[in-house]
């Protein structure tokens, strides 16, 4: 590939050579010329159909390499009316690649993050990302398209979710409320995600599992993205990582922050609160609330295995549309997973197999059993995930023998769309 500051280098990179730009550290001056119009090419703003994004977006299985000019293009010199967001990182573009920007490219709408310079995040992040990204390919991962490393500026372009981040989904007072059956898919997709990155054949920790760093397509389908702070789990022998303590607070768990031993039950409670949020419609940390109630995990937790107070923090407006075993279900997991006991938590794998069963639907499922729940007053406090005396945080204990034959869902809407008002009810 050569210096990361050319613009002469390849086209499309191989995931295999994604470690390279690790090595890029000179940035390099070109003087290539550029003679196109920004008025060549498409308008990104312009509606686009959404099946053929969805297949166009499978095509690219490498990363690209970009150059400044062709993002420059795509986002019409970063126009401010061109904003998706902004985080650590930087700004946030809305671009729209095709064979006007670079012959071969297919029609794809995209996300364009740009490095701040002066940001809390810099080149070690933005290398973070191109090597886990550029690596890793799963449905619910973020999918890299391409990057730019030229002269000091550094961007990154993703595949455009259209739906955006499961905060302003939640918490902006103007949209509507996500139905019981939605915010149990997109746990599931996180969910699916987080067990994904565990069980990779290098484990990695995400580290910052949040509601904003979930990103949503258009069918609701949850996307882990912003692989900044992510970091390689421990192998062999190793029980951790120590790190330096980087995250959202509200978000990361207490052993992580007390002593920077890094693990994946780390990720497991910013799992916890993350269901916690979606199950309560609450943010994690709110300082417009009472003092009690400012932190959600303290004011939250010691409901979950009650079973006379665990329906009163439900979010009220997902009122009739799910049945009180899976509430107790879904509250149970969130307890677990955010146990001050980081080997009492449990694996992402045993997270996902709990959440399946929650799934809105209409050719039958499993119907959920109460019988964890039915117990929880009596374990308050007890290890009822204990390791097993299993290496690499497997657990003997699974919450998929909680689960039981038959279930229907009950919808107006016989495909139980998720972004619908439908009620869907697990029986």
């Amino acid at each position: 590939m050569g210096n990361c500051g050319t613009r002469e280098e390849s086209a499309v990179v191989s995931n295999a050579q994604v470690q390279n730009i690790l090595l890029s550290s000179l940035p390099v001056k070109s003087e290539r010329k550029h003679n196109r119009s920004i008025s060549d090419l498409s308008d990104p703003s312009t509606p686009r159909n959404l099946e053929d994004s969805r297949k166009n977006a499978g095509l690219y299985t490498h990363v690209i390499a970009f150059t400044l000019y062709e993002l420059e293009t795509i986002t019409k010199s970063f126009r401010s009316d061109y904003i998706l967001g902004e985080g650590g990182f930087g700004t946030v573009y809305k671009g729209y690649i095709d064979e006007n920007v670079r012959v071969g490219l297919k029609s794809l709408p995209v996300a364009v993050k740009v490095l701040n310079k002066e940001g809390l995040q810099g080149h070690r992040e933005w290398l973070t990302e191109v090597d886990f990204l550029g690596q890793l390919r799963h449905p619910n991962l973020v999918k890299l398209i391409g990057y730019c490393c030229e002269d000091d500026h550094r961007l990154l372009v993703y595949e455009y979710m259209f739906r955006g981040s499961l905060e302003n989904h939640l918490f902006r007072k103007a949209t509507v409320a996500l139905s019981w059956a939605t915010r149990m898919m997109i746990a599931l997709g996180a969910a699916k995600g987080l067990a994904f990155l565990h069980n990779a054949e290098r484990p990695v920790i995400y580290r910052d599992f949040k509601t904003s760093n979930i990103l949503l397509d258009s069918d609701y389908t949850a996307k882990l993205s912003d692989f900044g702070l992510a970091k390689a789990g421990p192998q062999g022998d190793e029980t951790h990582v120590s790190t330096r303590v980087m995250g959202t607070y509200g978000y990361a768990a207490p052993e992580y922050v007390m002593t920077g031993h890094l693990t994946a039950r780390s990720d497991v409670y910013s799992f916890g609160v993350v269901l916690l949020e979606l199950l309560t419609g609450r943010k994690s940390v709110d300082k417009t609330r009472p003092s009690k109630e400012q932190s959600l995990v303290d004011w939250a937790r010691p409901k979950l295995n009650d079973k006379r107070k665990l329906l009163q923090i439900i979010d009220p407006r997902l009122q009739n549309q799910y049945s009180v075993r899976a509430a107790q279900k879904a509250c149970s997991l969130a307890y677990y997973c955010l146990s001050q006991n980081p080997k009492a938590r449990p694996l992402m794998s045993d997270v996902v197999e709990t959440l399946e069963p929650l799934q809105c639907s209409n050719d039958g499922g499993n119907e959920i059993s109460s019988s964890l729940t039915s117990n929880l007053s009596a374990t308050s406090g007890a290890n009822a995930f204990a390791m097993g005396g299993i290496p690499g945080y497997r657990m003997r204990t699974r919450f998929g023998n909680n689960v039981g034959p038959g279930a229907s869902c009950r919808s107006p809407n016989p495909n139980c769309s998720p972004g619908g008002p439908a009620a869907c009810r697990v029986r």
